[in-house]
């Protein structure tokens, strides 16, 4: 079927989008193809060979939109995303508005969670940022029939009329997620719309800016719930039986903070 997304998963576990449309394009390790020809008989639990490489066809659920997604601003990955979508509280319906869109990473967690009726709003300053951001809200559209109405608002997140803008699509929001170099800068002009009871999130790599968040948190009127960080532990099946940790370091990503608006 034209313009349904599937996702190719290779033996190796990387995992390709393809959109079913009649064109020619690249694949990375594959070459040139043309879905609509070469891939008209892939059906989601099937196989399919493309030049010398296998693929397992799949659903592009939310794992394989995030593995596959393109990629220009780093994103916020599926170990603090989860925390977020779940400290902030944010159910289906709901309306919410993330400063720092990049390329979509946290959008498609917190579309997946507010569902069809709920309403997502992106902030994102640099046009090549919400460039790519953008393609992957399109291969979510195609992949999702649940995908919440979604709206970009191109302009400054430190800057009041960009949150005057945002306060045009809903003058209130049940959560606000902030992912940029500053978060403390937006915080004065975006918590106005944050709904009595919504929560507030500052997504900070260092300490220092933790802290700035946290001051300018308390000064905007919220109430700081909680601050800290997660650290994944990978597992491994050791070879003469049993499992050990991995070789992999428990590496830091960012520190996170949760602010609720009280009144």
């Amino acid at each position: 079927m034209e313009g349904r997304v599937l996702a190719l998963r290779e033996e190796n576990g990387k995992v390709h989008l393809i959109k079913i449309e009649d064109r020619e394009i690249k694949v990375r390790g594959v070459g040139r193809i043309n879905p609509s020809r070469d891939l008209k008989d892939a059906q989601p639990g099937g196989k399919i060979s493309l030049g010398q490489k296998e693929f397992l066809v799949l659903k592009p659920r939310l794992r394989e939109l995030t593995e596959g997604m393109h990629r220009r601003a780093q994103i916020i990955t599926p170990k603090d995303a989860s925390l977020l979508t779940s400290m902030l509280g944010i159910t289906s319906g709901d309306r919410v508005l993330e400063l720092g869109f990049g390329s979509a990473g946290l959008t498609l967690h917190l579309a997946n969670v507010v569902g069809k009726n709920g309403l997502l709003t992106a902030v994102e300053l640099r046009e090549e940022h919400a460039e790519v951001g953008l393609e992957n809200v399109a291969l979510a559209t195609s992949s999702w029939e649940g995908f919440p109405e979604f709206h970009l608002v191109e302009g400054d997140a430190y800057d009041s009329a960009t949150a005057d803008a945002a306060g045009l699509i809903s003058d209130n929001f049940d959560a606000i997620s902030i992912d940029l170099p500053e978060p403390w800068r937006a915080i004065p002009h975006f918590s106005n719309l944050l709904t009595v009871g919504g929560r507030l999130s500052c997504y900070c790599p260092v300490t220092s800016q933790l802290e700035s968040c946290w001051n300018a948190c308390e000064e905007a009127g919220l109430e700081v719930e909680w601050a800290g960080e997660r650290i994944d532990r990978v597992w491994t099946k050791a070879s003469k039986g049993g499992v050990r940790p991995g070789n992999n370091p428990m590496g830091h990503t960012a520190f996170i903070l949760i602010a609720m608006k009280l009144n």
